[in-house]
């Protein structure tokens, strides 16, 4: 049974539809990278698979609960933890006072452990830390209580690099565990570390689901090649070339078509230096939204 399954889940509020008939599953022991710019749906999507909004249309279940059910979903979250892009900790108590009282709703048992890996001042009050260190507490109360499920909305925000890195390991070896993770995230960088497969939310539709080596593969190649300005402009024309950036010295673009025929064509031109490499996932990201929407954002995330 699918840890998480989504079945054309429809929410919207009054008149915007912010998910149109979703469809995903999210299968026991992987680490699914649930993705999109601010706007998206994927905050929506977590509410609702908590049971924190109501779908308007379709369902979804969470641990084979269904979440119209409010009395089996409750026990079902019992074995989920939790990671809210939003934290929401009063700052008037100190980390300490937050982790007492999560573990005495949903245990502990893991609490001591976590507080070696993520290291917030525990003793100080809550309005004293910074975005990272209350990110760290968020962290070790979604985890303490060792769930077999653990939804994490945009998780590393607030991280610095050195903590992103010890954060993504230590998913990686929750995996290992057996754990199954749901990882809302706009940052890309990280997808590929950490993700086993993506689903891609354009607009509140989900626009592409699959594993992240096979996004990487439909991303094509990033080719930036010198010659002179004539010959790279014949070349824009050369099918699968997208993403086109002329400079004095040359030209620069994704390749997406066949290797064996970008090779063929360059072979006709005076190349004096070419380099090809994977592009960011920024730019295959962008295959699937416009700039204007990866830059902008809608009211519902």
């Amino acid at each position: 049974m699918p840890a998480i399954e989504v079945e054309s889940l429809t929410k919207e509020y009054g008149d915007v539809r912010a998910l149109d008939s979703v469809s995903f599953a999210v299968e026991s022991g992987e680490i699914f990278g649930f993705l999109g710019p601010n706007g998206a749906g994927k905050t929506t999507t977590i509410r609702t698979l908590l049971g924190l909004l109501k779908p308007t249309a379709g369902g979804a279940t969470v641990l084979g609960a269904d979440v119209s059910n409010e009395r089996a979903l409750v026990d079902a979250k019992r074995r989920v933890g939790y990671l809210p892009a939003t934290l929401g900790f009063d700052p008037g108590v100190t980390g300490e006072t937050v982790l007492d009282y999560h573990e005495s709703m949903k245990g502990g048992q893991r609490r001591e452990e976590l507080c070696e890996i993520f290291t917030p001042p525990l003793d100080r009050p809550v309005r004293e830390y910074s975005s990272g260190n209350e990110r760290m507490l968020g962290i070790i109360q979604a985890f303490m209580h060792d769930p077999d499920l653990v939804i994490l909305d945009e998780p590393t925000s607030g991280l610095d690099p050195l903590k992103q890195e010890e954060f993504n390991e230590f998913v990686r070896a929750e995996r290992e565990r057996g754990k199954t993770i749901f990882f809302s995230s706009h940052v890309l960088s990280e997808v590929r570390r950490v993700c086993d497969r993506v689903g891609i939310l354009r607009n509140g539709e989900l626009v592409t689901l699959e594993d992240v080596e096979t996004l990487l593969e439909r991303g094509g190649k990033r080719v930036r090649v010198q010659m002179d300005s004539e010959s790279a402009s014949e070349l824009v024309d050369l099918d699968g070339v997208v993403d086109v950036t002329h400079f004095p010295d040359g030209i620069q673009f994704v390749y997406t078509g066949e290797y064996d025929r970008l090779l063929d064509e360059l072979s006709r031109y005076d190349i004096r230096e070419i380099d090809i490499s994977e592009p960011p996932l920024e730019d295959i990201f962008l295959h699937y939204y416009g700039a204007d929407e990866v830059t902008g954002g809608e009211s519902h995330a």
